[in-house]
């Protein structure tokens, strides 16, 4: 009887192809052959004698990889590198692979190879989607809306400088990640403690031991090579590998969440697709299912936050196993978990659409009460003490927003406010009038805003220009 067939959810549903292939049994097994392959160049340079006939053997069986028979091997030796060591051995016809090496110079490097390639993809997908904000943010920058703060009407803004806000967090948080990315550095060839004794020893040189651990980092694009580390390279990387990530996608789902309430008042919608279905018995509905699935995918970042958090600081001596079981979650998931999110991030922004005659009507039904900032700096331009003011137009907006919900009726703050003794004489209703009018014509420095986000976003992504061009594959 054949074993059920178990997917992992996150890699097979929400992964890309390119993302798959970095992590993949045999994407992972390629990159450990290559791994061995160019310390085995290292080593020939450097006087070991490897016949170069030897050499060619094993790039031509890199890709002869069998899973089956590999993991007949571990069973019968308990050790998932040995088996992979006999086995590439095994089809190349040959016998040296991994001299002067342990098995975590084996895998702490070829995870750290993994990291580094995979934190490159999802970097340049953040460039993306911050093109894409740019670009809704310059479409809707003249369409007056209603914003809110504590979820209730506030001021006048723009739809487009909304998403300025998204843009510009996320083109404060993608340097960061930029650094981490060319500062990473790479544990090398360090041996059982980190003290290269082996492959000195294998050398008859420590200079060589050195020379060799550069050109393995060079050849993997590691400008950086740990000096000290033990066993292991230090697992709190991992955890600012991951702190990187989350405070980078903070913008997708602080965008999402913008997207799921402005579609809940019908302002705009994240697109619906033809044959699309938005509930199974509701026919009408058109949920905003793709903007909940960053936001969870956003909060499932957080949850491998929180594990790589338990995994730093945790290292006994110059290093150990116990990391291995969490890691070998954590790391990958966490990857395929953001390729999700940036993918449906695009997605959405291809697919949304605004409803400007829907977001004027709003605009337009609380008028008077965002005009009310307006008002209290008129009133002390006039000379009305601030504290007075402010409660006086304070009383009368409660009073007015409450008839307004309980009795349906239209807020009429204007004829409040001038018929106040405190207002009398000072502020018109002419004077009230201009500042509602002038409301879509005079919202701060808001285009300002607009266009200095725009300007330092430009300046980003001119120095990313293949990756700002990426667009998003289809999702389900």
């Amino acid at each position: 009887m054949n074993p059920p067939s178990l997917p992992d959810i996150l890699a097979t549903r929400y992964a890309t192809p390119e993302l798959q292939a970095i992590f993949s049994e045999e994407g992972k097994i390629i990159l450990e052959r290559e791994l061995w392959i160019t310390v085995m160049k290292a080593q020939q340079t450097l006087g070991l004698h490897i016949p170069s006939e030897a050499i060619t053997a094993y790039e031509q069986a890199i890709h002869n990889i069998d899973l089956t028979r590999i993991k007949e091997r571990e069973r019968v030796k308990r050790h998932d590198v040995d088996a992979r060591i006999d086995e590439f051995n095994h089809v190349a016809g040959h016998t040296f692979v991994h001299q002067g090496m342990t098995s975590r110079d084996a895998t702490d490097n070829t995870e750290q190879i993994q990291i580094r390639r995979a934190l490159t993809l999802m970097h340049g997908k953040f460039v993306s989607v911050l093109r894409h904000f740019t670009e809704k943010t310059q479409a809707y920058r003249n369409i007056v809306l209603t914003a809110r703060t504590h979820h209730q009407a506030a001021e006048p803004t723009y739809l487009g400088r909304r998403i300025s806000m998204w843009a510009e967090e996320l083109l404060i948080n993608l340097p960061a990640m930029e650094t981490f990315l060319r500062d990473y550095p790479l544990r090398g060839i360090k041996g059982p403690v980190g003290t290269q004794r082996a492959m000195a020893a294998l050398l008859r040189s420590n200079e060589k031991a050195r020379m060799l651990e550069d050109y393995v980092a060079q050849t993997f694009g590691f400008t950086n090579v740990l000096t000290s580390p033990g066993q292991v390279y230090p697992r709190s990387l991992d955890l600012t590998l991951v702190d990187r990530i989350v405070e980078t996608a903070a913008a997708c789902s602080n965008f999402v969440i913008g997207i799921r309430l402005m579609a809940g008042y019908e302002l705009v919608t994240e697109g619906f697709k033809p044959g699309q279905v938005g509930s199974s018995i509701m026919p009408h509905k058109m949920n905003t299912s793709k903007s909940e699935r960053v936001w969870s995918a956003y909060q499932v970042l957080k949850m491998f936050q929180d594990g790589a958090s338990r995994l730093s600081g945790e290292t006994w001596e110059e290093g150990d196993v116990a990391c291995s079981f969490m890691r070998r979650v954590i790391v990958p998931q966490t990857f395929y978990t953001t390729d999700a999110l940036c993918e449906t991030t695009l997605n959405i922004l291809n697919d949304m659409g605004a409803y400007p005659a829907t977001i004027a009507k709003e605009v337009e039904h609380y008028a008077p009460f965002l005009a009310t900032t307006a008002l209290l700096s008129l009133a002390i331009e006039r000379g009305i003490p601030r504290p007075q003011a402010h409660a006086t137009i304070k009383g009368h907006a409660i009073k007015e927003a409450v008839a307004m919900r309980e009795e349906g009726k239209e807020p009429d703050l204007t004829t409040r406010l001038i018929e106040d003794p405190l207002f009398a004489g000072i502020i018109s209703r002419t004077d009230i009038e201009e500042i509602l009018a002038q409301q879509g014509n005079t919202i701060g420095r808001a285009q300002e805003q607009i266009d200095d986000v725009l300007l330092r976003s430009a300046t980003y992504l001119d120095k990313f220009k293949t990756a700002a061009a990426y667009e998003p594959q289809p999702i389900l």
